[in-house]
C-alpha cells in the first residue's frame, strides 16, 4: 500500500490516503487483443534499429540499449539538464510532510494537469478543513517516486470530496501584431461598362 500524502499548513498537519483517477475508472474501457492463427494472444515487440535484436514489451522499462547496442539498466542512467549538467534525484514526497501554500482557485487556470488523485482524509486539523471549505487551494510539491523532476500539487475540495491535481504551472504567451493595421473604407468607383444589358437578348 502506498504511503500517505502529508501536508503542513500554518503549523498544522493533514494526512490523506489516495487513489489515482483515470478515464478507464470513470467510464470503463475496452481492449482489443490480437490473436494468432491458433487463437493464442500475440505479444507486442519491435526490432532494434539494426534489426539484430527483438525488444519485447516491458524491456525498455528496465533499461535501454546504447548506440553500440550495449544494455544499460535503469539504475545506471542519470538525468541531464538542458545545460548538460548531471541532476540529483528528487526523493518521493509520499509519507513526508510538505509545506503547503494557500492560493486562490484561479491559480488552477495556469496548471497543465497530468494526473488527478481522489483523497480520503486520515487525519486533518479543523483549520485546514476550514481553508478548503472557503474555496481556497493548497499548493505543495509532489513526487510520487524518486526521479529527477517534482511536480506541483493543488489540493481542492468540493461537494464530492477531496482531490489532488498534479501537473506543471504554465505561463501563457500572447501573440500580437508589431503594427496594428487600421482599416479605411473609402468610396470605391464602380466601373459598370462591362456589365451585360439583358435587354439585348
Amino acid at each position: 500500500m502506498a504511503k500517505s500524502i502529508v501536508i503542513n499548513c500554518q503549523g498544522e498537519e493533514a494526512k490523506f490516503s489516495h487513489k489515482k483517477i483515470n478515464r478507464a475508472k470513470l467510464y470503463g474501457s475496452r481492449k482489443r487483443i490480437p490473436l494468432d492463427r491458433e487463437g493464442e494472444k500475440c505479444l507486442r515487440c519491435e526490432l532494434s534499429d539494426d534489426g539484430s535484436n527483438l525488444i519485447l514489451s516491458g524491456m525498455t522499462s528496465q533499461g535501454y540499449f546504447d548506440i553500440d547496442m550495449n544494455w544499460i539498466p535503469n539504475k545506471e542512467l542519470v538525468g541531464i539538464s538542458l545545460k548538460g549538467k548531471v541532476l540529483d534525484k528528487i526523493p518521493s514526497t509520499l509519507g513526508v510532510a510538505q509545506d503547503a501554500v494557500i492560493l486562490e482557485p484561479e491559480s488552477l487556470l495556469d496548471l497543465a494537469v497530468d494526473s488527478i488523485y481522489q483523497l480520503e482524509p486520515e487525519e486533518m486539523h479543523d483549520s485546514i478543513k476550514s481553508i478548503l471549505e472557503s474555496e481556497k487551494v493548497l499548493n505543495f510539491p509532489f513526487n510520487y517516486r524518486e526521479d529527477y523532476h517534482a511536480e506541483s500539487a493543488y489540493l481542492v475540495m468540493n461537494t464530492e470530496g477531496y482531490f489532488l491535481l498534479i501537473g506543471n504551472p504554465t505561463k501563457p504567451s500572447w501573440m500580437e501584431l508589431d503594427q496594428v493595421i487600421e482599416e479605411t473604407f473609402e468610396d470605391a468607383v464602380i466601373d459598370d461598362s462591362d456589365e451585360l444589358d439583358f435587354e439585348m437578348f
